[in-house]
């Protein structure tokens, strides 16, 4: 049981750690909100793939929460933390029903979706509903992004063998 454990919280580490370096490596700033396009969201769904929903919410928000701070986007850390938390969250829970099982894509997307839906609202309290509105494509490009290539690159290692979580 304790080896479980630490196998478990060091797999959570390393896809937290990957997040942020995901996040960090490309990241383009969008001057309307202050905020940033980055790639992060590829590891927060394939997180969600391998742990389900709680390991989706950890990893998504504290692996893009500890970017923010480290990019020095931390008026965005707390709302990050929240916003790509659920992603995962919810991306992991819907893969769990049988529309995760027959169409993988579809819980992915719709986790991307409330990723740019989650940012919005907070924007809005904090730049205006235009500024907010300006982002809206840009984040549902990435979270759709995302969601395909997490979706083909975990297909692609469940045939090799070296995608089993347990």
């Amino acid at each position: 049981m304790k080896n479980q454990s630490l196998k478990k919280m060091t797999r959570y580490s390393v896809m937290i750690a990957l997040t942020t370096v995901m996040t960090m490596v490309i990241h383009i700033p969008t001057p309307a909100t202050k905020g940033y396009l980055n790639l992060g969201d590829m590891v927060v769904f394939l997180a969600a793939i391998m742990f389900g929903r709680k390991g989706g919410f950890v990893v998504g928000g504290l692996g893009s929460g500890l970017a923010d701070v480290l990019l020095g986007y931390t008026h965005y850390a707390p709302i990050t933390f929240i916003v790509k938390g659920l992603e995962g969250f919810i991306a992991g829970s819907l893969l769990g029903t049988k529309l995760g099982e027959k169409a993988q894509i579809i819980p992915l997307a719709l986790g991307g979706v409330w990723m740019a839906f989650g940012y919005y609202i907070a924007e809005i309290f904090m730049y205006g509903a235009k500024a907010a509105l300006a982002s809206i494509p840009g984040n549902i490009v990435q979270g759709l992004f995302g969601a395909v290539v997490a979706s083909v690159l975990s297909m692609a290692l469940k045939k090799t063998g070296m995608f089993d979580v347990n």
